[in-house]
């Protein structure tokens, strides 16, 4: 028997498990109705703390929607971490890692995967709680214009670096490492002056907070709703910090992958 053509990438493998993603979603409404509730809770909480502080602080009257784009975006980076995350647990849970790697699917076409329905999740629960806020406030992040896809994107991808580090922590680990999942992020959000300027912090924390895509957006997105200017060295920061960070994690679960080939932790880990 001749060899079957076994490609290095095939989009297809990929596309197959983003389905089961997919109607894993589908077939669960507490799961969709999850994605959502988060962003919309807090929305409404930071949308209610805003108003108040229109009413006390001049600072805040000169964008009064800063705390509301910036919860949202904030929970851009939390839900793309988090999709990838749980969808990789999933499969362990489910004791599924070593039934898809016993067939010719790719550890390559498994962080597509991540990625794809990692980007779904984010669009699901973010977007309604940004429709909700220009009914209930009369804000819409979407006046940020381009810069918001800028924002968006960098806040993306720095979730999807922290989650396939997170992923490869759980794999070479096991389940006992879960809880990563939901307290790596929140790690990080003092050091990313989401509701302050970075410069509030401690000398010794700034090297840490500048050297996060995060505090580059954020701060970037004041500039754009205080001072009405872009800052590209901003962007530029963010993009090349991401660069970095977002090949390292794929590095590591590839990595950790290896790792648990090797010792034959696919077929042992799970619930």
């Amino acid at each position: 028997m001749t060899d079957l053509p076994n490609p290095a990438f095939s989009w297809r493998r990929s596309t197959a498990l983003l389905l089961r993603y997919l109607y894993l979603l589908r077939g669960s409404w507490p799961r969709i109705l999850e994605l959502a509730y988060w962003p919309t809770v807090q929305m409404i909480l930071w949308g209610l703390i805003t108003q108040f502080f229109l009413a006390t602080s001049s600072w805040l009257m000169q964008a009064g929607g800063v705390l509301i784009a910036a919860v949202l975006l904030w929970d851009v980076l939390f839900r793309s971490q988090l999709g990838v995350s749980i969808s990789f647990l999933e499969e362990m849970w489910s004791r599924n890692l070593g039934q898809l790697f016993v067939s010719p699917f790719r550890p390559w076409e498994f962080v597509a995967s991540l990625l794809a329905i990692s980007l779904l999740r984010t669009l699901i629960g973010v977007i309604p709680a940004a429709l909700l806020a220009i009914l209930l406030y009369e804000y819409s992040v979407f006046e940020l214009g381009l810069p918001l896809l800028a924002f968006f994107t960098n806040l993306l991808v720095m979730g999807w670096a922290i989650g396939l580090i997170v992923a490869a922590t759980i794999l070479r680990y096991g389940l006992g490492a879960e809880s990563l999942a939901w307290l790596a992020i929140f790690a990080i959000a003092p050091l990313s002056g989401i509701y302050y300027p970075i410069e509030v912090l401690p000398a010794w924390l700034l090297p840490l907070a500048y050297a996060l895509p995060s505090s580059h957006v954020f701060e970037g997105m004041r500039a754009v709703m205080f001072d009405q200017v872009f800052r590209w060295d901003y962007l530029g920061y963010a993009v090349a910090l991401n660069g970095l960070y977002l090949g390292g994690g794929i590095a590591v679960l590839l990595a950790a992958f290896r790792v648990a080939r090797v010792r034959g932790l696919l077929l042992q880990i799970g619930e």
